[in-house]
């Protein structure tokens, strides 16, 4: 099972789930489950990646998973944040 990081604000976990499928989807991704992400992120950029016991993964190919996700995530809600600013 996949590790879970407790979000700030537990209660956003659904909607921070959420978000994250919305912009993988935008990127191209086929993504239904937020918990799949990560291993549809890792086919798309040819990194191995195991269900579990993935203690052989450079922390450079798990940065480049992980960054993928995050990122996109931090740019929407960045851009978000200027579209709601420009509307007032």
């Amino acid at each position: 099972m996949a590790r879970r990081r407790r979000p700030l604000v537990p209660e956003a976990r659904e909607e921070l789930d959420q978000l994250k499928v919305e912009v993988m989807k935008k990127k191209g991704y086929q993504i239904e489950d937020p918990d799949q992400t990560k291993f549809e992120v890792a086919k798309g950029l040819g990194i191995p990646l195991k269900e579990k016991g993935n203690q052989d993964l450079s922390s450079h190919d798990a940065g480049r998973i992980g960054g993928q996700i995050g990122g996109s995530m931090v740019h929407e809600l960045i851009q978000r944040a200027k579209d709601q600013l420009n509307k007032q």
